[in-house]
């Protein structure tokens, strides 16, 4: 995690007023405090996510030094939008959301890629979870590896930002349709045909 997300300047915008330092027992403490101005409050979300966002932007733009920058763009829009927070997205949630739309910025082909994934109701969709059972265990197993990683990085970019937010960052469905704006449909057909290419590239992988 670069130390810059983590900095002064990303976790306290130019010109935020300055309120009270007591400690942040959880996230819903720290978000409501952080929407009154306090500055504290917000950097103990930072802390907490930022190693997040910053992987989630590096696994989506595959480059450090545009993630790192991303992802201090996505804790000052965070900052800026803390006081519309709504408390039934999950904080993590709501900020791989804001980080995902800078990447969109970032990276226009990715939003196209998604749009092409755009098949609810595709009646190929059914039982797509039990499906993919057997690849999440190898997947799990192995996701620390150069091989897996790098099959990840080779597949589109909307397919690629699919399976990490339900593979490494361990998101629901549900949770991943709220963060990139895709019906649900579109979600799980779009993981079961990326696993299908990260399938073939991870064949000698799983079968050692």
């Amino acid at each position: 995690m670069p130390s810059a997300v983590l900095s002064q300047q990303s976790a306290r915008p130019h010109g935020a007023p300055r309120v009270g330092a007591a400690p942040c027992t959880d996230d819903g403490h720290a978000v409501a405090r952080a929407a009154a101005g306090d500055e504290d409050a917000f950097e103990a979300l930072v802390r907490t996510h930022g190693r997040y966002v910053y992987n989630l932007a590096y696994h989506t733009l595959l480059d450090a030094r545009e993630a790192e920058d991303a992802a201090q763009e996505a804790f000052v829009r965070a900052w800026r939008a803390i006081g519309g927070f709504r408390a039934e997205a999950g904080v993590r949630t709501w900020l791989y959301r804001i980080t995902i739309n800078v990447c969109f910025d970032r990276l226009p082909r990715l939003r196209r890629d998604l749009a092409g994934l755009d098949v609810d109701g595709d009646t190929s969709m059914a039982g797509l979870e039990d499906e993919g059972d057997a690849l999440d265990e190898a997947v799990g197993r192995a996701q620390l590896a150069a091989a897996v990683r790098a099959a990840v990085a080779e597949l589109p970019g909307g397919y690629r930002l699919l399976l990490t937010l339900r593979h490494f960052d361990d998101l629901s469905y549900d949770e991943i349709a709220h963060v990139t704006g895709l019906p649900i449909g579109s979600v799980k057909t779009g993981i079961h045909r990326a696993r299908g290419q990260l399938r073939t590239r991870l064949a000698g992988v799983a079968a050692g």
